[in-house]
């Protein structure tokens, strides 16, 4: 039987409330981290990768993937930095490569790395999960942001639910929901105001999706050289939610943008992060197909699962539930281990990840970063350990 997937867990650091500790009781091998206190634009310097390396291999496991080493709005606008912080994102992927970490994640997400609009959504079972309600967010954007061009973006009827939606709501509602909106900023636990959002939100007038696939294109074409020549492989996490959102472009949502990423820069460090639970949010995504197709390219896998609902809105499933048939994507990705164990590749264990658990037990006395509980995890890692063992078991008898 071929190796097993390679099981890690995104931890945030000291400060997270899950310990690592924790995170061993989970049977997870690798950790998933980057050094959140270092502004986005700024070089890891050796001797603070190696603090933080040092910190996860006490803990008894392997530095596995960053996740992320943020890519600058400079780069994503063409902005007058944008040199310089090529030169210092060239910079951190040689350290990490000095000190042994040589899997780096990243997206290239204009102003937001992710955005919901309830992080405490309630299922049957009393579990907490994540929602994205389209009808909260077209009511922040039109009526709470204001945004210029937002009522172009939108259908009469979506205007009125949205605003039947906002009316809705009470004080302490309206202000947990958009303080939810405002949390995405990368790198950062800081919500931010609506007036900093539109600054934000103004960095990127002009830029529309050809010319953010042309910055991302010209980032690519700088960095992938390097990171070759230091065995780094970096892999680009796609878009959450995968459509437009605040007049924002989208560049990473589809199997043609993939495509795009990988001819942008063709090489073995150009690759992808797999995230069922980000491509399964459109129902045009056919996810056992683009593994079946894209395979080649995963260096990172993040294995959730969502609820697709009629109006655009989804929520958090469990991780063999939902949208997605996690059994198809699964068989495929252990043919691609196949594949790459035939062609003599040793990247067959790829890093593979639980991703947003629900909040579950214990979970809900610890006040985790959204998504990341260690209990609704650590069920989730279990799903998929028994879910590839069968799916293995089962390939193997044929």
């Amino acid at each position: 039987m071929i190796n097993n997937l390679e099981e890690t867990f995104r931890w945030y650091g000291p400060n997270d409330a899950v310990t690592l500790e924790a995170i061993s009781h989970t049977g997870a091998t690798g950790i998933v981290n980057a050094l959140h206190q270092i502004p986005s634009g700024e070089v890891w310097s050796l001797d603070e990768i190696n603090k933080r390396k040092a910190i996860i291999e006490a803990g008894g496991f392997t530095w596995s993937v960053v996740e992320s080493v943020n890519v600058p709005d400079s780069i994503k606008i063409a902005g007058a930095d944008r040199e310089q912080h090529i030169k210092n994102y060239i910079e951190t992927l040689k350290n990490l490569a000095a000190a042994g970490i040589k899997t780096v994640c990243y997206n290239f997400m204009p102003v937001l790395d992710w955005t919901r609009t309830d992080i405490d959504y309630r299922l049957p079972n009393g579990a907490s999960a994540l929602r994205f309600h389209a009808p909260a967010l077209q009511a922040f954007d039109l009526y709470i942001l204001e945004r210029e061009g937002a009522y172009n973006d939108f259908t009469p009827e979506q205007q009125k639910v949205a605003k039947d939606y906002l009316d809705s709501l009470d004080k302490q509602e309206k202000e947990t929901m958009i303080n939810t909106v405002m949390a995405g900023l990368p790198g950062t636990t800081d919500v931010l105001t609506v007036d900093q959002f539109k600054g934000f939100l103004s960095k990127y007038q002009g830029i529309d999706a050809q010319t953010l696939k042309a910055n991302m294109a010209y980032f690519l074409r700088a960095i992938i050289p390097e990171a070759e020549k230091v065995g780094v492989k970096m892999c680009v996490h796609p878009d959450d939610p995968p459509f437009p959102i605040f007049g924002l472009p989208r560049i990473v949502s589809t199997e043609k943008d993939l495509n795009d990423v990988i001819n942008a820069a063709p090489s073995p460090s150009n690759g992808l992060t797999y995230c069922t639970g980000s491509l399964g949010a459109r129902g045009d995504n056919d996810l056992p197909g683009i593994v079946e197709r894209l395979g080649q390219h995963f260096h990172f896998l993040h294995l959730r699962n969502v609820k697709r609902e009629a109006d655009g809105s989804f929520y958090e499933d469990n991780h063999l539930e939902g949208s997605t048939d996690m059994y198809a994507v699964m068989k495929n990705i252990v043919l691609e281990q196949q594949k790459r164990q035939k062609a003599g590749r040793t990247d067959i264990a790829i890093p593979m990840r639980p991703d947003h658990g629900h909040k579950l037990l214990d979970d809900f006395n610890y006040k985790t970063f959204p998504g990341y509980s260690v209990i609704g995890r650590l069920k989730g890692l279990a799903e998929l350990r028994g879910l590839e063992l069968g799916v293995k078991r089962s390939l193997s008898s044929l």
